[in-house]
C-alpha cells in the first residue's frame, strides 16, 4: 500500500487493537485506492482474530454491487495471502476466517439489518450516501456492546451528508484533545505516488473543469453547497461567444442540435409548468483529432428556432425539414417527455435512430445533463453566437443568467429555472444540443474504431 493508506490504516489498526474505540473518518480521492485500504484492513484483522468468535461490520448504500464488491475483494486479498484453507463465504453476504467473520450490509432505508453486533470493527462505506437516520438508527448502535472501532469511509458531496457530518465532528474532538480522527488525501497526493493517475485526474479537469461538482467533491474532496446559481458570473462570460449567428449552414461543418418542447413533463413524471416555446438550437460542432485529451466536441451556438403556442402536429414537418434537408444534422437529442414523446417517434421515424436520441427526463438523465452542460461551460467548449440585439438572444442569456441548480446526496443535481422568475426553454435546449454533441462524439470515436480495425484486416 503507499504511505497515505499505510497511516490510516495503522490509526484503524491502533484503535481496534488498543480497544480504544475511536470515530475515524477517511476520505481519498476516487480510484485513490480508500477500498484497497479497507480490504487489507479487514485482512489483517480478521487473520489475527481466526481464534476468536467476533464479527465485523461493513455497511454500503447497496448490497447490489457495492457491498458484493467489496465482499470480492476482501476474499481475493485473503486467497492471495494463503489463507484459503481457513477461509469460507457464508449466505453470499460474509466470509470467514476461522471463527471471526466479516459481514457486509446494505445501508438502503428498507434493508432489515438489526440484530447484529460489530464485535470487531463498523465500516461505513461510499459514506456520504447512506443516509444519516438510517445509521444512527441501526448500524451505529451495533458497536455499542464492545465500543468497536468505526471508521467512515468516501468522498465529500456536500455539507448535509453522514460523512461530512462526521468529518466536522472529528475535526472538532481533534482541536480539542488533538487525537486524529480524520485523514483526507486529495488527488495531488495519490497522484504524487502514482504519476499515471495524476495524468488521468488532470484529463479530467481539463474536460470537467476545475470548478465542475464532480471534479470538486470526487477530486479535490472539498464540498458543496446544496444548491444556489447554476452558472457563475465567470461561467456567464465563458459562454460568451464572438461568432456571429448563422441563418443557413455552411459548406463542410458539422451541426448537432438539441430540441426542447413546449407541453413536456416535469422530471418526476409529473405533469411540468406550462411552457409557451418550444426551442430548437443548433450548434456547430468541431470535433477534436483522436490524440486530443478531451475528445467532447467544440459547441459553438448558430441558431435559435423558437414556436409559441404551435401544436405539435404541425410543427412536425417543420422540424423535420430544418433538421434532414436545410442544417442536415449529425446528431439531434429532443426532449422525450411527456407530450414529446409522440413527436420525438416520429422525428426518429423521419430521421432515423442514427439521428435522433430520444431524452426522457427522469431525475438521473435530467442529473447527466446539468453536469454535461457545466463541463461543456467550464471547459470553454460551448459558445453562444454574438450579442446581435435579437429577443432570441436576449431570453437565452435571461434564462441562464436565472438558472438555478440543487444538488442531492445521491451525487446527482437538478437544475431549473423558478416558476416565479420564467421559463426554462432555452437552458433545457442548450443542454439537450450539449448531449447531442457529447453523443455525436462517441459515435465518431466508434467510427474511428472501425476504421482502425478495416486498416488493419
Amino acid at each position: 500500500m503507499r504511505p497515505y493508506q499505510v497511516e490510516a490504516g495503522r490509526a484503524i489498526l491502533a484503535s481496534v487493537l488498543g480497544r480504544q474505540g475511536l470515530s475515524i473518518s477517511i476520505e481519498i480521492a476516487r480510484q485513490g485506492g480508500k477500498n484497497e485500504l479497507s480490504s487489507q484492513v479487514e485482512a489483517l484483522l480478521l487473520a489475527s482474530y481466526a481464534d476468536r468468535q467476533v464479527d465485523a461490520i461493513k455497511c454500503a448504500p447497496t448490497f447490489e454491487p457495492q457491498g458484493r464488491i467489496s465482499l470480492r475483494r476482501l476474499w481475493s486479498r485473503l486467497l492471495e495471502a494463503g489463507l484459503e484453507s481457513m477461509c469460507s463465504i457464508e449466505a453470499g453476504h460474509a466470509i470467514r476466517v476461522g471463527r471471526a467473520r466479516q459481514l457486509f450490509m446494505s445501508a438502503e432505508p428498507e434493508a432489515n439489518v438489526v440484530g447484529h453486533s460489530a464485535q470487531l470493527l463498523l465500516e461505513v462505506d461510499e459514506a456520504q450516501d447512506v443516509d444519516e437516520e438510517k445509521f444512527d438508527r441501526d448500524f451505529r448502535p451495533m458497536a455499542a456492546t464492545t465500543n468497536a472501532t468505526t471508521v467512515f469511509y468516501g468522498t465529500a458531496w456536500d455539507d448535509s451528508t453522514l460523512l461530512e457530518r462526521t468529518k466536522q465532528r472529528h475535526l472538532e474532538m481533534e482541536r480539542r484533545d488533538g487525537i486524529r480522527r480524520h485523514f483526507e488525501y486529495d488527488w495531488q497526493m495519490v497522484a504524487s505516488y502514482n504519476p499515471a493517475y495524476g495524468r488521468y485526474v488532470e484529463a479530467e479537469r481539463e474536460r470537467l473543469g476545475e470548478q465542475h461538482p464532480l471534479f470538486l467533491t470526487q477530486y479535490c474532496l472539498k464540498p458543496i453547497s446544496g444548491g444556489g446559481r447554476l452558472f457563475s458570473q465567470g461561467q456567464l462570460a465563458q459562454l460568451a461567444g464572438g461568432h456571429p449567428r448563422q441563418r443557413a449552414p455552411a459548406a463542410g461543418e458539422s451541426y448537432v442540435a438539441g430540441l426542447d418542447l413546449a407541453g413536456g413533463a416535469d422530471e418526476d413524471g409529473s405533469k411540468a409548468r406550462d411552457r409557451d416555446a418550444t426551442v430548437l438550437t443548433i450548434a456547430r460542432a468541431s470535433y477534436p483529432n483522436a490524440a486530443a485529451m478531451v475528445q467532447e466536441p467544440r459547441l459553438e451556438v448558430v441558431e435559435h428556432y423558437v414556436w409559441t403556442g404551435e401544436p405539435h402536429d404541425k410543427l412536425l414537418p417543420r422540424l423535420a425539414d430544418l433538421l434532414r434537408e436545410v442544417w442536415r444534422v449529425r446528431r439531434l437529442a429532443v426532449d422525450s417527455t411527456g407530450l414529446g414523446e409522440t413527436i420525438a417517434r416520429l422525428l426518429t421515424t423521419a430521421l432515423g435512430t442514427q439521428i435522433v436520441q430520444p431524452v426522457r427526463f427522469t431525475l438521473e438523465s435530467k442529473s447527466r445533463l446539468g453536469y454535461g452542460l457545466l463541463a461543456a461551460t467550464n471547459g470553454g467548449r460551448l459558445k453562444l453566437y454574438a450579442a446581435d440585439g435579437s429577443i432570441e438572444h436576449r431570453h437565452c442569456l435571461h434564462e441562464l443568467e436565472l438558472a438555478r441548480a440543487t444538488y442531492r446526496a445521491n451525487r446527482t443535481m437538478n437544475f431549473y429555472v423558478d416558476e416565479a422568475d420564467g421559463h426554462d426553454d432555452y437552458l433545457m435546449s442548450l443542454a439537450l444540443v450539449v448531449e447531442a454533441g457529447a453523443d455525436s462524439a462517441s459515435r465518431t470515436a466508434r467510427g474511428r474504431v472501425r476504421e482502425g480495425k478495416r486498416a488493419w484486416s
